[in-house]
């Protein structure tokens, strides 16, 4: 069982993985160099620990014990209890979810253990917004894809944002990095996928009959405003766009890969 420790100086050093969680920066490095990533909420935190991921420790105020103490039953790790405001000074926003855990990240997988059980993958190419990129892990994981591959510049899928929006959909889905961007949808078209683009390419026919009869389908998605580069946009083997009404050509990234998920998942 977690050992509670009652803390009550906001600069004790226990503290340090909660600390600036507003600053995306120095979150990255610290997080990157000590090997950890921070879950936020109850039912965020539960989902983490459920999947196997192992605490370095859980921070949260008397009142949210109760609710966590399944979870706190099944780890040694430390739990530091202290007041709402106390919570407040250390990371630098109001702490309302219901806790905080400071959890272990694991070693990435290969591509090719990612991909081996799946028929449907989502690629996403440079998105650099945490929110996006948790949204998209939800929407593929509630329309049943079955893996995500990201760019090398792509935003962390275990930043604490991107796990909030995410709803813990990367505690489960399968996912990796790409280490080689120039060619990585010829690679995957290599592997027996079938590579759809959405992109406004003026070759791009509607996203229904580009999924059609496609048994392996890897779905890739561009960056924020600039969309896919013109490497991925051409070298995909498939290129396809939403219907929608005149006048608005594109939706967020976020909503177009929930639509084009529904769709693909239909095929």
């Amino acid at each position: 069982m977690a050992e509670l420790v009652e803390i009550s100086d906001p600069a004790d050093p226990r503290l340090a993985d909660y600390r600036d969680l507003r600053d995306v920066e120095l979150r990255k490095n610290l997080e990157a160099e000590y090997g950890l990533f921070l879950a936020e909420g109850e039912k965020v935190v539960r989902r983490a620990v459920e999947a196997g991921f192992t605490p370095r420790s859980l921070l949260m105020a008397p009142r949210w014990l109760d609710g966590l103490a399944d979870v706190l039953a099944t780890t040694h790790a430390p739990c530091f209890v202290l007041s709402e405001a106390l919570a407040e000074e250390v990371t630098g926003f109001h702490v309302h979810r219901g806790a905080l855990a400071s959890l272990e990240r694991r070693a990435l997988p290969s591509v090719a253990a990612v991909l081996a059980d799946a028929r449907s993958v989502l690629v996403l190419e440079d998105l650099v917004d945490h929110t996006n990129v948790g949204a998209v892990f939800r929407s593929g994981a509630a329309l049943g894809f079955d893996a995500v591959l990201l760019s090398p510049r792509c935003a962390d899928p275990l930043y604490r944002r991107s796990i909030k929006v995410g709803m813990g959909a990367v505690f489960t889905m399968p996912w990796t990095r790409l280490p080689d961007w120039y060619d990585a949808l010829p690679t995957l078209s290599e592997a027996g996928f079938t590579t759809v683009a959405l992109t406004l390419a003026s070759d791009s026919v509607p996203i229904e009959s580009a999924v059609e009869g496609v048994d392996r389908l890897a779905l890739v998605l561009g960056g924020e405003g600039h969309g896919l580069s013109r490497k991925w946009e051409q070298s995909a083997d498939r290129r396809a766009t939403i219907a929608m009404r005149p006048g608005i050509d594109s939706l967020n990234v976020a909503a177009a890969t929930a639509v084009a998920c529904y769709i693909a998942a239909r095929r």
